[in-house]
C-alpha cells in the first residue's frame, strides 16, 4: 500500500541498553518503512548506541552532549523532519509488530480529520496489556486505559480516546508544531497527556487504532516508582491542569484537583516517597507564574468550547481513588 504523506519515526534514547537495538530491528522490519527515522540520544552512558549507526546507516542519529529530557529531544527531531507530514513517536523499549506503521497510516485515511492516533500496547513477554490509549480525569490525573488487564479479556475496536501514549503514537507534524510541541519544562512524564490536551483545545480528536500493535516494556529506563518518576509525574500533572483546563471548568474541578494532590501526597508518603512528592508540589507551585502566562495563550487560542473537551474526560468523583485496572 502506498501513502501520499511522508512519515518520520522519532526515538529518544537514554540508557536503554539492549532494548534500543531490538526496537530498531523491529522498525526496520516494518511492512511500511518510514521515510525518515531520527534516533536522538540524550547523552547515554551505557553503550546503548554502540554500532547502531553502522547497522542503520540510512537513518539519522543525533548525539546530544547532555540529557535534555524526553520532551526537548523529541521537539528537536520533529523540527528537523521538515519533509515529513506525520511523526510516529516510539519509545526505545517499545517493539513494533510488522504492520504497526502501515496500520497507523491506514487509519489516517479512514479518519481524514483526525490528527493524532494511539496504538494497542501489549506488555512485553506478558499476557497483560500496557494500555489502549490515555484517559484524563477532571481532577488532573491521567492513566492508560486497560493497563494491567489480561489481553485475552479485552477486545476493543478502534475508536476515540482522550490522547495517545507517546510510547507509540502518530501525530500530524503540522498540528504538533502548531501547539508548540511538547512542553520542554516537563523534561519527561505526562508531556504526552499535556500535548494531547492542547491539541484537544484546538479541536483535534484522537483515535485508538486496535491493529497498530507494539509490545512495551514500560519503565525500561527508570522505575515507575523511582524518586525521579514520582517527582516529574506529580509536578507535571499540576502544570498540565493549570495550563489547559478550560474556562469555568478550571474552577469547578479545582477542588477535586487539590483533593487528589493531598491524597497522592499521603499515598506516596506511605510508600516512602514523601520527599519526592513534597518537592514536586513545591516546584510546581514555584512554576505556576510561568504556567499561568502560558494558560492565557492556550485558552485565548482554543477553537472549541471547553465543554466539548471536558466531555471527553473521565468525570466520576471517586474514579481516581477506586478505579480497578482498565476502568474508565
Amino acid at each position: 500500500m502506498k501513502f501520499s504523506k511522508k512519515i518520520a519515526v522519532v526515538i529518544v534514547n537514554w540508557n536503554s541498553g539492549e532494548y534500543l537495538g531490538e526496537c530498531l530491528r523491529n522498525l526496520k522490519s516494518q511492512t511500511l518503512l518510514p521515510d525518515r527515522v531520527f534516533v536522538v540520544d540524550n547523552a547515554s552512558t551505557d553503550g546503548s548506541m554502540e554500532s547502531l549507526e553502522e547497522n542503520f546507516q540510512e537513518w539519522d542519529f543525533v548525539a546530544l552532549d547532555k540529557n535534555t529530557g524526553f520532551a526537548s529531544a523529541n521537539n528537536l527531531a520533529v523540527k528537523q523532519a521538515t519533509d515529513c507530514d506525520w511523526i510516529a513517536f516510539l519509545n526505545p523499549d517499545a517493539f513494533a509488530q510488522a504492520d504497526w506503521l502501515k496500520n497507523l497510516m491506514h487509519a489516517t485515511e479512514q479518519y481524514p480529520d483526525i490528527k493524532m492516533f494511539g496504538s494497542h500496547m501489549l506488555g512485553h513477554n506478558s499476557d497483560l496489556l500496557d494500555g489502549t490509549g490515555d484517559i484524563y480525569h477532571v481532577s488532573g490525573v491521567a492513566w492508560r486505559r486497560d493497563h494491567g488487564m489480561k489481553s485475552s479479556e479485552i477486545n476493543r475496536e478502534s475508536g476515540e480516546i482522550f490522547s495517545p501514549c507517546a510510547a507509540a503514537s502518530l501525530i500530524s507534524r503540522e498540528a504538533f508544531l502548531g501547539v508548540g510541541g511538547f512542553d520542554e519544562h516537563f523534561f519527561c512524564y505526562n508531556e504526552d497527556v499535556d500535548l494531547g490536551f492542547r491539541l484537544r483545545l484546538k479541536g483535534y480528536r484522537c483515535i485508538y487504532v486496535s491493529d497498530a500493535v507494539v509490545e512495551h516494556v514500560g519503565s525500561g529506563t527508570t522505575s515507575r516508582y523511582s524518586d525521579f518518576a514520582v517527582y516529574h509525574g506529580q509536578r507535571n500533572l499540576v502544570w498540565s491542569y493549570f495550563r489547559n483546563m478550560p474556562g469555568i471548568w478550571f474552577w469547578i474541578y479545582l477542588p477535586q484537583h487539590i483533593l487528589f494532590s493531598l491524597v497522592a501526597l499521603i499515598w506516596f508518603a506511605l510508600k516512602g516517597k514523601a520527599g519526592s512528592v513534597l518537592k514536586a508540589r513545591w516546584d510546581a507551585l514555584k512554576g505556576l507564574p510561568r504556567v499561568w502566562k502560558l494558560r492565557h495563550g492556550t485558552q485565548n487560542t482554543k477553537t472549541v468550547a471547553g465543554r466539548e473537551v471536558v466531555d471527553a474526560m473521565s468525570r466520576g468523583f471517586w474514579v481516581p481513588y477506586t478505579r480497578k485496572k482498565g476502568s474508565r
